[in-house]
């Protein structure tokens, strides 16, 4: 098992800058995250009929309400952390 550097505020800034001029230089930032998005929501689908035995619109709808869900979960679990933190959801 390998250990990790703690990230120093130093190493934060220069990832936040690195960051901030990557996407400076972009064009079409929604076409240059659309494989990303793409490969999130193939997930769903993936999870719902891993065997690919459904229609593609019922696998479609089917993922829908599973990403629907994984939002509302997310949610939840983030309302819990900070009230766990001590600050009002």
């Amino acid at each position: 098992m390998t250990t990790r550097a703690p990230v120093t505020p130093q190493i934060s800034a220069r990832r936040r800058i690195n960051s901030l001029l990557r996407w400076s230089a972009e064009p079409d930032r929604t076409a240059a995250t659309a494989p990303a998005r793409r490969a999130f929501l193939d997930r769903f689908e993936k999870e719902v009929d891993p065997e690919m035995r459904l229609s593609p619109d019922d696998r479609a709808k089917r993922a829908e309400c599973l990403r629907k869900a994984y939002f509302i979960d997310l949610g939840l679990r983030s309302a819990a952390a900070r009230r766990a933190r001590g600050k009002t959801s």
